[in-house]
């Protein structure tokens, strides 16, 4: 059996929180742009989408990342995690029938302590 530091799991669990609580600040960052979450840490077989939204005639995968800096959280999704969530978004899209007319796109929620959340538009595709 392999040994776990401890050190490195309160660190993990740290980490984690912090994670779903930038996730929670992006939606209600969302809501308040008037968007529509329609799902948290979807998990698909493409990978995981952190927040799905729609707003008018579009579907919205969000990644959201969170850095000490909000620039290097910009900086932070690769064009294979765009890839990937491209993807992901499209099958949910196919699989759900009052989506399937709805553009796709993806957005990042840059966040870093003590700044308001950066929302950049990334990709759109349309459906």
């Amino acid at each position: 059996m392999r040994r776990v530091d401890p050190a490195r799991s309160l660190k993990g669990g740290a980490a984690w929180r912090q994670g779903h609580a930038a996730e929670w600040l992006a939606a209600v960052w969302l809501m308040l742009t008037g968007h529509r979450i329609l799902a948290f840490r979807l998990k698909t077989p493409q990978g995981e989408i952190d927040l799905l939204a729609h707003k008018g005639r579009e579907l919205i995968v969000v990644e959201v990342k969170r850095r000490r800096l909000r620039d290097a959280a910009e900086l932070a999704l690769t064009p294979q995690q765009a890839k990937r969530l491209l993807a992901a978004g499209e099958a949910v899209r196919r699989s759900r029938p009052a989506l399937r007319a709805h553009a796709l796109r993806i957005d990042l929620i840059a966040l870093a302590p003590g700044r308001l959340p950066r929302h950049r538009k990334r990709l759109a595709f349309d459906g």
